[in-house]
């Protein structure tokens, strides 16, 4: 019989793939891990920083929604909300809304109006609309954001103490939106 202690015994020889691995994971685990600072205006997940006149950052679908449903935009957010409204429209959204053509120009019309504010973008550069909204919504968490687009939606859904506002039977509404809020 051998002894266990015999030089002629190998040992085991590990699967480089797998230590490499556990390395990984143990720098993973040991790695400093930075949480964003939430807002002192969030109670939980309700935004207390919310009041009327609301700002609402208006998305490039929900005006030309609103067209196709026949909502005077102004008035239809002011009956939702029951408060006065500042409507906003970045400059990303009039990008987008100049390189629709002829066909939307009754909407980059509507977006001209005098009555919604204008805001610049937060990143020179960056022509896509939604990354323009989500950024501007993390960093200042005073907007209700008025899309119809799906994608958009499951992004802001994500960011606490955002509300939305969407078009459904041919009404505007509001989701989640704290309930002392309005109403």
């Amino acid at each position: 019989m051998i002894s266990p202690k015999d030089a002629r015994i190998k040992k085991p020889t590990l699967n480089p793939n797998l230590v490499a691995k556990q390395e990984k994971e143990k720098e993973k685990a040991s790695a400093v891990r930075n949480v964003a600072q939430t807002p002192s205006s969030m109670f939980f997940s309700h935004n207390m920083a919310l009041g009327p006149p609301y700002h609402v950052l208006i998305d490039t679908n929900f005006i030309n929604f609103s067209i196709q449903n026949k909502l005077d935009i102004m008035k239809s957010l002011m009956d939702c909300l029951y408060a006065k409204v500042i409507p906003c429209i970045t400059e990303a959204v009039m990008a987008e809304l100049e390189k629709l053509g002829p066909k939307y120009r009754v909407a980059l019309r509507l977006a001209k109006d005098p009555r919604f504010e204008r805001l610049p973008a937060m990143r020179q550069g960056s022509e896509y609309a939604d990354d323009d909204l989500v950024e501007r919504v993390t960093a200042h968490r005073i907007y209700i954001v008025a899309t119809c687009d799906r994608d958009l939606k499951r992004r802001l859904r994500k960011i606490p103490g955002v509300p939305l506002i969407s078009i459904k039977e041919r009404k505007y509404q509001v989701e989640r939106m704290p309930e002392g809020q309005f109403g």
